[in-house]
């Protein structure tokens, strides 16, 4: 493994977590009417993205890369079909809006879990990846537990 390859699938997830932080910012106000009571947790999970952006730039610029602090062209496109499909959606915004998150979240698991079976993390790497997973996991078992209590109302 070079830096050039970590660098290089280190950005990708920072593009990811810079996709989570624009979705998370397209969600505020549509949820929090019908469920206010879920609003500091995704308040933590915001800040929790953007210390996760820290670190994945951290360690780009540690390897002498330069991080690709955008989004990517899949999550522009996702988020394009979420503005569609909410423009038709049958039923609630709140609940289409719920759906595509948790969506979004479980892409970012597996993509971060990719990322790690892939072999191309250092250690440092691989540790601090490790830890945003964890996080992420944590962040997309939230929102499922939200899922599954909106079902049983």
């Amino acid at each position: 493994m070079n830096n050039q390859q970590i660098v290089s699938l280190l950005n990708d997830l920072l593009q990811i977590t810079n996709d989570r932080i624009e979705g998370f910012s397209k969600v505020e106000g549509k949820v929090w009417e019908m469920y206010p009571d879920i609003k500091d947790e995704y308040d933590r999970m915001i800040s929790q993205s953007k210390i996760m952006k820290n670190e994945l730039i951290n360690l780009i610029t540690e390897k002498n890369g330069n991080p690709d602090d955008s989004t990517s062209i899949a999550g522009a496109f996702h988020r394009i079909w979420i503005d569609v499909k909410n423009s038709f959606t049958i039923g609630t915004v709140e609940d289409s809006t719920l759906e595509n998150v948790i969506f979004g979240e479980k892409a970012a698991v597996e993509a971060y879990q990719k990322a790690l079976q892939s072999g191309n993390l250092d250690q440092k790497s691989a540790k601090t990846v490790s830890d945003q997973l964890h996080h992420l996991k944590e962040s997309y078992q939230e929102f499922k537990k939200i899922e599954e209590y909106k079902k049983n109302e």
